[in-house]
């Protein structure tokens, strides 16, 4: 795939009448005000470099997010001090004006708070979905109109595609960049105000349109982990928001046995392997954290094994209702984890919550993370989804 360059940054004519411009609005690019989420990532910075040169009217918006002059600055960190810095260098280079909004508690109350108490009760959580679901997707789009902004646009790689009847969310055309995993949440009424201009471009395309518009983020590599975990170390944030959270308690196998004890079931996920400091002859993973009684449950891979879920909060971004794709047995493709494919299964009920039923067990299904819907009929719609309540194990020891 390739891209003609000076086709995609060259000045949008006004649209004719009865038509809209590229990003739907019924009037010329100069009359439509577009407010640009800013990382001070080469993503982002395109996205605002992009609708400049296409004669939007494009203010850039930075969230600082956390302390970044506290000890959970690290390299690579979305939003640190670093990342304000270049965002108003890439506003300054391409002439927009540029915000940086202090987020500082939203944020810690929103995400990291949330982060820690979903791993204090033995889930794993994605703060990542969490920053959009709340900062970036609600408190920063109120603020966009506020600012009189017609739409807010990111950097995500995701599409937008108007359907017979509203907007629709779709697989980004990258598919080793797609961020719908962590986009799920999306509302409709969200959707109708958010745009995603990377959705049909591959990441290579876009460092070219940085060197392009000669910004000064263009060689900066991409962001790592979670932004306010530094070095990856998710329990020490946790005890740092949490003091006294590291309490330990016993290794368990699921036969009964006690294996050995742990320093806090805040260093242990679903399906870990490695680090478990007990050895029986066998491999062993994390099969169960029951956080009451701080006990790490342990077994054979093949305990792993997941039969079906149930879901909370759910976001439905399909025809109809969710109800009615569960009462038919919606067959749907469902990622249960951000780095695997989505597979095959039918949505339902158990015990009257809504329910995923894999066609086949799917391994290592972990409470608090997502489990997202894509449609089953060969497009690439998201469907919506919702996050992992209980797993119910093709393991007749692990059921509840």
């Amino acid at each position: 795939m390739t891209i003609d360059l000076k086709a995609l940054t060259a000045p949008e004519p006004a649209p004719a009448p009865g038509e809209l411009n590229s990003l739907g609005f019924a009037k010329p690019p100069s009359e439509t005000r577009v407010v640009a989420a800013m990382s001070g990532g080469v993503d982002s910075s395109v996205v605002a470099a992009l609708l400049k040169a296409r004669g939007y009217d494009v203010i850039g918006i930075t969230l600082q997010l956390y302390d970044h002059g506290a000890a959970i600055e690290k390299k690579g960190a979305c939003c640190a001090g670093q990342d304000i810095h270049d965002a108003r260098n890439v506003s300054d280079q391409i002439g927009i004006p540029h915000y940086v909004l202090d987020y500082e508690s939203r944020f810690k109350e929103q995400v990291m708070e949330d982060f820690a108490d979903t791993y204090l009760s033995g889930a794993t959580p994605i703060p990542c979905i969490r920053c959009n679901q709340t900062v970036k997707f609600s408190d920063l789009l109120r603020t966009a109109k506020d600012l009189g902004a017609d739409c807010l646009a990111t950097g995500h790689y995701i599409k937008r595609l108007m359907g017979e009847h509203e907007p629709e969310l779709h697989r980004a055309a990258d598919a080793s960049r797609d961020q719908s995993y962590f986009l799920f949440a999306t509302t409709k009424e969200q959707l109708d105000y958010v745009r995603f201009p990377l959705g049909d471009l591959p990441k290579t395309q876009v460092r070219e349109l940085a060197d392009h518009f000669d910004l000064p983020v263009a060689a900066k590599p991409d962001s790592q982990d979670i932004c306010f975990v530094p070095e990856g170390s998710y329990a020490k944030v946790v005890e740092k928001l949490r003091p006294g959270s590291g309490r330990g308690g016993k290794i368990v196998h699921l036969d009964g046995r006690e294996l050995g004890d742990h320093n806090g079931v805040i260093h242990y996920t679903i399906g870990q392997r490695r680090g478990l400091g007990v050895a029986t002859g066998e491999p062993l993973f994390v099969v169960k954290i029951n956080a009451p009684n701080r006990e790490v449950v342990v077994g054979p891979r093949e305990a792993l094994l997941t039969a079906g879920l149930t879901m909370e909060e759910l976001n439905w971004l399909g025809d109809g209702t969710l109800e009615e794709a569960c009462d038919r047995g919606e067959p749907v493709l469902v990622r249960v984890r951000s780095t695997r494919p989505p597979t095959p299964a039918r949505l339902g009920w158990d015990n009257g919550a809504p329910a995923v039923w894999f066609d086949n067990p799917e391994e290592g299904v972990a409470r608090g993370q997502a489990s997202v819907f894509y449609d089953a009929n060969g497009t690439t719609r998201i469907l919506g989804g919702g996050f992992i309540a209980t797993t119910i194990a093709a393991d007749e020891r692990l059921r509840a």
